[in-house]
């Protein structure tokens, strides 16, 4: 079968399941990091971000299937074989695809040029160009290898496309019943059809293109996802090794030690920064895991992992975290399965138990960027919660006996000291606070498990609860609430759809600057579909989509950026 590749506007790929995973992205996942192409010490060129072509040309005669890579600025000519095109995490997507059936009707797959994520991600930007070749050239997937199970896919689908409700064009399928050939036009514009991907692991895709009786053959690798590292993978069909590196074998940097008790290092998941009612009026703690299954941390033991996953462009509009087309480092709202997800909670205390909010106050950031904390609402108005950038201290203020998640963005990779107080005043009158430092590690550039804790300059003492064994916390005795609060009721599973929470459970609190955040009162909710479970009573987690369209909850509480002293 043979069919000519769509032209015109930029080719979409698919149609989202909702409205997107999270500000100025779709579904996150991991992206190796930088822009460009980066070759490892002898081994294959590497390209993990910016546009290249594959080009049918004429070289001396022949014809010749090469690669024009633009992903280091000015172009370079390369052989398809010679290099390993890296589609990491951040182009997965959980979709209904109009390539149905050949990558699935409802899958989570990957997407080079997908709908969601096209220019908002740090991915490759395959195309194809014809007009080289001396007339139309017939490109044909003539072997593919690739995961048992994986399934890869060529197609295009446009805006109009969508709009008139039509299937996706699809030209090229790994699959029996999907077309192997179609036709390149020689008209010299450039296409960007979508490239499909439905398991992580490792593809080569032998295309052989024919134009004017002349043929050549070539093979592509492409590592999907973060399981393979791309430096490790032999280009083209596997068979031909890279050549070792010149010079001896460097020696490994030694790794740093800790000064003091390990980390617990976090990187996926549900968590709380949570105030809890204490002995001595407050106690501020990091609460791991759903409503069901948990365990408590100081915040002095914990080491946050913010993993590449996270690594998006800064979109028009959002100049309070930098100028657009540079990084940031996002932990959305709505759950992202491979990103930690924190949110905020004050459950255990009742409303009955405080006298106003409970506020959360950033006091200081150590780090080699920026932190912003903020909101998105249905209609895309920003709430900025919290935003080291314009100077600190800045507060949040959230109503008792709720729970609620924000978007937090990082601007450069590194070690964060983040330290906040959180307080309240009681029912008796007394005012309580807890001031605590929490580190993260944003990005790759340094193993979590090597950075000490806390503020790094005064010693902890060990975990007062036990640690969660493998990715799901085990309760102990130490995970019982304080008599004082409510115990958390049954939650829903992390698939539960949305469930409307009733605006009377919502109690507004006063406030300047900002807008609703995504939480519920004591009235009770569950998690909308794409949400975790709600992790304590009344707590309800609002999915989230592009930034433009992010659903933020009920108005459960007003977060007001109120420059203050310390207690």
């Amino acid at each position: 079968m043979t069919t000519a590749l769509t032209r015109g506007s930029r080719p979409l790929a698919i149609m989202a399941t909702a409205a997107g995973a999270a500000v100025f992205i779709g579904a996150a996942g991991l992206v190796a990091g930088g822009s460009g192409t980066a070759r490892a010490a002898g081994g294959p060129v590497v390209i993990e971000d910016g546009a290249i072509d594959l080009v049918p040309r004429l070289v001396d005669t022949a014809l010749r299937l090469q690669l024009d890579d633009h992903s280091g600025g000015a172009p370079v000519v390369r052989a398809p074989s010679e290099v390993v095109v890296h589609a990491g995490p951040a182009t997965k997507e959980e979709v209904i695809s109009p390539a149905y059936p050949v990558v699935g009707e409802r899958v989570d797959a990957y997407f080079l040029n997908g709908f969601l994520n096209a220019g908002r991600i740090y991915a490759p930007e395959p195309g194809w160009k014809g007009g080289e070749a001396g007339g139309d050239t017939e490109v044909r997937l003539a072997d593919f290898d690739g995961p048992d199970t994986g399934l890869f896919a060529l197609y295009t689908y446009t805006p109009e496309m969508d709009a008139d409700d039509a299937q996706a064009v699809q030209h090229l399928g790994s699959d029996d019943g999907a077309p192997h050939s179609y036709t390149l036009p020689d008209s010299g514009e450039r296409t960007e059809p979508t490239w499909a991907f439905t398991q992580e692991g490792v593809y080569r895709l032998t295309f052989t293109v024919t134009a004017g009786g002349r043929s050549d053959t070539e093979t592509l690798a492409v590592v999907v996802g973060d399981d393979v590292d791309p430096a490790s993978v032999v280009p083209g069909d596997g068979t031909t090794p890279t050549e070792p590196p010149d010079g001896p074998t460097p020696t490994p940097t030694p790794t740093a030690t800790p000064t003091r008790p390990a980390a617990h290092v976090i990187d996926n998941g549900h968590l709380d920064l949570a105030a809890r009612p204490a002995e001595d009026g407050l106690a501020f703690q990091i609460k791991e895991g759903t409503s069901q299954n948990y365990a408590w941390h100081e915040p002095g033991t914990v080491v946050l992992h913010v993993k590449p996953a996270a690594k998006r462009k800064i979109e028009e509009g959002y100049a309070f975290l930098g100028e657009p087309g540079d990084p940031v480092w996002l932990l959305p709202m709505r759950q992202v399965d491979g990103l930690v997800w924190p949110g905020w909670s004050t459950e255990e205390f009742t409303t009955a138990d405080v006298r106003g909010d409970v506020s959360f106050r950033l006091d200081s950031v150590q780090g080699p960027g920026s932190v912003a904390v903020f909101s998105t609402g249905a209609t895309g108005g920003v709430s900025v919660g919290l935003d080291s950038r314009d100077g600190l201290p800045d507060e949040l203020h959230h109503s008792a006996h709720a729970h609620s998640h924000w978007n937090w963005t990082f601007t450069a990779e590194g070690v964060y000291r983040t330290t906040f107080t959180v307080g309240t005043t009681l029912a008796d009158g007394r005012t309580v606070s807890d001031t605590e430092t929490l580190a993260w590690v944003v990005g790759n550039g340094t193993d979590p498990s090597t950075v000490v804790p806390g503020d790094a300059a005064e010693s902890t003492p060990a975990p007062t609860s036990p640690e969660p064994s493998a990715t799901v916390p085990t309760p102990s005795v130490s995970d019982t609430p304080p008599p004082s609060a409510t115990p958390p009721p049954p939650g829903p599973t992390e698939d539960a759809g949305p469930v409307p929470v009733p605006e009377a459970s919502h109690p507004a609190t006063t406030g300047t600057g900002a807008g609703p955040a995504n939480a519920s009162g004591s009235g009770g909710g569950s998690a909308p579909a794409g949400g975790l479970a709600a992790t304590g009573s009344g707590a309800a987690v609002v999915a989230g989509g592009a930034l433009a369209a992010l659903v933020a909850g009920s108005g459960a509480f007003i977060a007001a950026r109120r420059r203050r002293t310390a207690r």
